[in-house]
């Protein structure tokens, strides 16, 4: 079992953990649509997510430049680091909830592979936090998982944490969406790892 586990790089020495988390809610009652602050069930999302991250000690935590994700981050107590590279990707939404992306997925891919790569060069064998938005999240998981760009079909929820495990050229996805910091019962959120 400790050989299958070395392969998807759990328990292997360098290995660095990147927390892919999504930005806490900012649509509840949303009233600035350019680039709106975190909602009020946001911020309680963002303070619940806060108790955890404390507790992983990362190394560092990287945001992206949008509203929802720096109030997300600074709720950390943590200087954040910002990279306009983790922005969400641009797209509409029509009246039928077709979503119509201005960013192709490759470029998408590209961009979140870069930052993984340039955290994984300073931070080498350490746990990062980043906090960035849905798509952007899906792209790097979708390389990760050597998907078609574009593929996976899955939207991560609000302060959601989603693993990549990085050694080398290796990149093995851990965990895709935990929200345990959401759903533990109040007397344990605390402590919660």
């Amino acid at each position: 079992m400790r050989s299958l586990e070395a392969a998807f790089l759990i328990g292997v020495e360098g290995v660095t953990e990147i927390w892919l988390v999504r930005h806490a809610d900012c649509y509840q009652d949303m009233v600035e649509t350019e680039d709106p602050p975190l909602s009020a069930l946001g911020r309680s999302q963002a303070q619940r997510l806060a108790v955890r991250v404390r507790h992983a000690k990362p190394a560092a935590v990287y945001c992206s430049p949008y509203r929802r994700a720096l109030d997300t981050a600074r709720a950390f107590g943590v200087d954040v680091r910002i990279d306009p590279r983790l922005v969400e990707m641009p797209l509409e939404i029509s009246e039928d909830g077709t979503l119509e992306f201005k960013e192709t997925a490759d470029s998408a891919v590209a961009r979140m592979r870069g930052v993984v790569d340039d955290i994984v060069r300073e931070h080498e064998g350490r746990r990062v936090v980043v906090v960035s938005h849905g798509a952007s999240i899906i792209a790097c998981l979708t390389d990760a998982m050597q998907l078609d760009a574009g593929r996976l079909r899955l939207l991560p929820y609000y302060t959601s944490i989603s693993t990549l495990r990085v050694l080398g050229d290796r990149r093995m996805v851990g965990t895709f969406g935990d929200v345990a910091h959401l759903e533990a019962p109040p007397d344990l959120r605390a402590t919660s790892p």
